[in-house]
């Protein structure tokens, strides 16, 4: 009797990959089934995804603004403290008129900046009432449970509502709203203009002390002392050794000798002190990161403040725009010359230069509960 045995290698494999690809299958359907949920999106898995930094912002964002201020602080100090010593001298040197404007100048932008930051921190962004009726109120909060005016948001960190929220800042550890934005801007501002002002009368010394590092006249030689005796030539030409050195002239008195004092420059003095070069790169580091950080959020708070709309309505406004092209207009939009008008409370026969380019308190006008709109009959408001 013989058995005849095939073992169909191809059947055998199609057969395998097919129970696999079934088990797998059941297995992803399973987990489906247990975790469906009908909402489940996109922008649904991010928000849960990024739940433990929401948590963590919520708990220790509070803590982390003193810190944040104190970092500031220090900063701000050092930055000034380094720009006399390092810099006031140097330009002393060149030229002490145009150094006397460099003090006054500096120290103008050192004013507005200690002003705006102070106020910025200090100052409550606005909250709405409680117990009082809001009538024109546009939502009701679901955490603070209170009617909500139009332009107010909630935020997580102060656990509070904040009229005409911008933004929590942790560098001011308060809220950007309604009575703060412009302290908060005009702090941005100056500081960039602060950084720019040190980059701009330092870049000379960034570059001789960090790229040429020139110390010859000042640093001791390091070449080698050379081996012999003192020789001189007699009247045969030939070369006798000197034996006793005559340190006195004819009269007895020591000889002297004129020699040239090569000059020492300022910046020659800065390169050679260590502690003064580390300053300079501490100065290039913290100058450079201020400006493009600052300059950038400054650049993109201007536009909104163009626009007439906080960070979180610009967001909100762009989903809008995208949705309604032709039917979308921002209610708070009054033109680019009356938005800045408003936001830096030039209203009321305030000026420029009294109210913006020195310091000022003045807070804005209205109480932030209303709102007047491009809809609204007083065309000459404000």
């Amino acid at each position: 009797m013989v058995i005849k045995w095939r073992f169909r290698c191809r059947g055998a494999f199609h057969r395998i990959k097919e129970y696999i690809s079934w088990k797998i299958a059941q297995v992803m359907l399973t987990i489906r089934s247990l975790t469906y949920n009908e909402h489940m999106s996109q922008s649904y898995a991010v928000d849960c995804l990024l739940e433990p930094i929401f948590w963590f912002v919520d708990n220790f964002a509070c803590y982390l603004g003193k810190i944040f201020v104190f970092c500031v602080t220090i900063l701000t100090t050092a930055v000034v403290l380094i720009s006399y010593w390092v810099g006031l001298p140097y330009w002393w040197q060149r030229n002490q008129f145009f150094t006397i404007f460099l003090v006054a100048f500096g120290n103008w932008l050192l004013l507005n900046i200690v002003f705006h930051y102070y106020m910025g921190v200090t100052t409550s962004p606005g909250h709405p009432p409680h117990g009082v009726m809001i009538l024109h109120a546009a939502s009701i909060c679901k955490k603070c449970i209170s009617p909500k005016p139009p332009r107010t948001h909630h935020c997580s960190v102060c656990d509070k509502c904040i009229l005409a929220m911008d933004h929590h800042c942790p560098w001011l550890n308060n809220c950007v709203g309604y009575y703060n934005a412009r302290h908060f801007y005009l702090y941005m501002v100056y500081m960039v203009a602060g950084v720019l002002f040190l980059i701009v009368f330092g870049i000379e010394i960034g570059y001789q002390v960090l790229l040429l590092n020139d110390t010859s006249d000042i640093t001791p030689n390091e070449d080698p002392e050379l081996i012999g005796h003192p020789v001189r030539m007699n009247q045969t030409g030939v070369l006798v050794p000197v034996k006793v050195i005559v340190e006195y002239d004819s009269f007895n008195f020591p000889r002297e000798h004129d020699l040239p004092i090569p000059v020492v420059s300022e910046l020659q003095l800065i390169s050679s002190h260590p502690w003064k070069r580390k300053a300079v790169i501490f100065m290039a580091i913290t100058c450079l990161s201020v400006l493009l950080s600052l300059g950038t959020l400054s650049v993109w708070h201007g536009k909104n403040i163009s626009r007439g709309e906080t960070c979180i309505e610009a967001h909100i406004n762009a989903k809008f725009r995208k949705t309604h092209k032709s039917s979308f207009r921002n209610p708070y939009d009054f033109g680019r010359r009356k938005n800045w008008k408003l936001f830096l409370g030039l209203v009321q026969g305030r000026t420029f230069v009294r109210h913006v380019l020195w310091p000022s308190a003045h807070r804005p006008t209205g109480t932030g509960l209303t709102w007047h709109t491009v809809n609204n009959v007083l065309e000459d408001w404000p």
